[in-house]
């Protein structure tokens, strides 16, 4: 903390390295000091406080991967990492990493929006808990201060009924999605939705939520019909970008069947555990 207050916007934090050493070679980034934390293990531990999983910033991505409680409790998340890049960028890429990198194409950034998740920022001034729409900003650009340090995440514990499900399209394996939806659903033993959560990723430049469809399919029964529809009303009013890699009228299409897509999966899982 002592270094982050003294040097500020002139230094970056160091962990996994997996989004700033390739934002350093192309030069998009050039930090006059690099603070390396990979030797703090307060930060990297996984547990659960009263309603809550707790996972430490420093936390790798393949150890979220792997870990049993993390299936357990919160299931979207062990599903969503698994897209993460490869293999060797999970050994090495960290929980904090990917949220602080703040890349709307990302999956953790989404999956934690759709899990209504809280990030717990430190300061020597003291610490301050953000939810995950307080947090992230813009593209690349989140709340952090320049003395803050993202310590770690709560993830509400949902019930055990509930399903979830995170689907993403990328061209190759392991390449940033140009499209993706992760969902948490859960439904009454009539079969009626009485909780609804709704993410997209590379729709924005900020993780999206989607009140509007999860407001449409709450109270319902999840029908195929129905599934659609809230697919269709998912991505009124988005604007993807426009690349090289597809338009946005084509990606406003891809987020469409990523979101039915996702419901279905979370839909079939809730009925599997009812």
């Amino acid at each position: 903390m002592d270094l982050l207050d003294r040097y500020g916007d002139d230094c970056k934090i160091l962990a996994g390295g997996q989004s700033l050493v390739p934002m350093m070679n192309f030069r998009l980034a050039k930090p006059s000091r690099l603070i390396d934390i990979n030797r703090v293990d307060s930060l990297s531990q996984i547990g659960r406080d009263g309603d809550s999983l707790t996972i430490g910033a420093l936390t790798r991505h393949a150890t979220v991967e792997h870990s049993p409680d993390v299936a357990k409790i919160s299931p979207l998340l062990t599903q969503a990492i698994q897209w993460v890049g490869h293999s060797q960028i999970r050994n090495r890429g960290t929980v904090g990493g990917s949220i602080a990198h703040a890349d709307p194409a990302a999956e953790l950034p989404a999956a934690f929006a759709a899990l209504d998740a809280r990030f717990r920022l430190q300061s020597r001034q003291g610490g301050r808990v953000l939810g995950w729409q307080d947090f992230f900003i813009s593209t690349f650009t989140t709340a952090l201060a320049p003395d803050e340090l993202l310590v770690g995440v709560e993830v509400p514990i949902q019930p055990p009924a509930t399903g979830t499900a995170f689907v993403e399209f990328a061209r190759r394996h392991g390449d940033f999605a140009l499209g993706g939806a992760a969902v948490t659903l859960a439904l009454d033993h009539a079969g009626l939705c009485t909780h609804i959560s709704i993410a997209l990723l590379a729709a924005g430049s900020t993780p999206v939520r989607c009140g509007a469809a999860e407001q449409l399919l709450q109270g319902s029964a999840p029908t195929e019909s129905a599934i659609a529809d809230t697919a269709g009303l998912a991505v009124e009013g988005l604007h993807p970008t426009s690349d090289l890699h597809g338009s946005s009228e084509y990606r406003l299409g891809l987020l469409s069947v990523m979101v039915e897509r996702a419901l279905t999966q979370a839909v079939q899982r809730t009925r599997s555990v009812q």
